[in-house]
């Protein structure tokens, strides 16, 4: 952790701010421009809030560090966020590779945040996967993906410009869920891009929200503070206000887990 920093000629000693880990795929795509450019505003948008928030907010690249270092400079975070990204190699949930809409895998990503998932399991340490990351949730506790879904007219797109591919549809949360107390609701409009979805559950883990025709849109654990949603709040044309209630869900989490410590 670090302390903020002390204005000069205050004697006034500022508290450490809880360390969030923000975890992505990778910091370098030579081989898709476009695409990391904009993953880049979705994981800064994480840490912009987090920070406003309170959050010492780290970005962390699985890919880049391996699952060792991963585990090892993430082994003080109060909290810990899975970004978006690629496709999970089906070889961690079972499938195939072949299928349709199939892109690169990094296998040092998938190692790593799926160890970060079992830790914080151990742990209870509070974690939120977002898109990629909460399909990591669900594969890191043994369920399985749809492995393409493509409807150009509904809530998932599989193919075509980065810019294009967000979608605006409504969810409907499960009553009691901590999602849906978050939110104040039991439905949202929320912002979408993804061609995979939770198929087979992980196991501890509940649907808290679906789509209308029935997707699965957020999980949760039912012991651990873990939760996983499929859609973007982080995107910048999604709505200011979710982002920051998920964040603040994580914090009041990681609340809870050090005053029982």
């Amino acid at each position: 952790m670090t302390s903020s920093l002390v204005r000069p000629g205050s004697a006034a000693v500022v508290a450490a701010r809880p360390m969030l880990a923000v975890v992505e795929v990778t910091a370098h795509r030579p081989h898709a421009p476009r695409y990391h450019a904009y993953v880049q505003t979705l994981n800064e948008r994480i840490v912009e809030d987090a920070i406003a928030l309170g959050w010492d907010a780290r970005r962390l690249a699985a890919g880049d560090l391996g699952a060792a270092e991963l585990l090892r400079v993430t082994d003080g975070a109060s909290a810990i966020v899975i970004a978006g990204g690629e496709d999970l190699d089906p070889v961690t949930w079972g499938g195939r590779r072949g299928y349709e809409g199939e892109g690169r895998h990094d296998e040092e990503a998938d190692a790593g945040q799926i160890a970060l998932v079992r830790r914080a399991l151990v742990r209870s340490t509070p974690l939120l996967g977002i898109c990629r990351g909460h399909q990591v949730i669900d594969v890191a506790l043994g369920g399985t993906l749809v492995p393409h879904l493509d409807d150009a007219d509904g809530a998932h797109r599989g193919s075509g410009a980065v810019e294009s591919l967000m979608v605006d549809h409504d969810v409907e949360f499960a009553p009691g869920s901590r999602v849906a107390a978050a939110f104040g609701s039991t439905t949202a409009r929320v912002r979408s891009a993804h061609h995979q979805a939770v198929d087979r559950v992980g196991e501890g883990l509940e649907v808290v929200a679906r789509t209308a025709d029935g997707g699965v849109e957020a999980v949760e654990h039912q012991t651990a503070p873990i939760t996983g949603v499929q859609w973007h709040p982080e995107d910048r044309g999604a709505d200011r206000t979710q982002l920051p209630l998920l964040l603040s869900l994580l914090a009041a989490q990681a609340a809870e887990v050090s005053r029982a410590a």
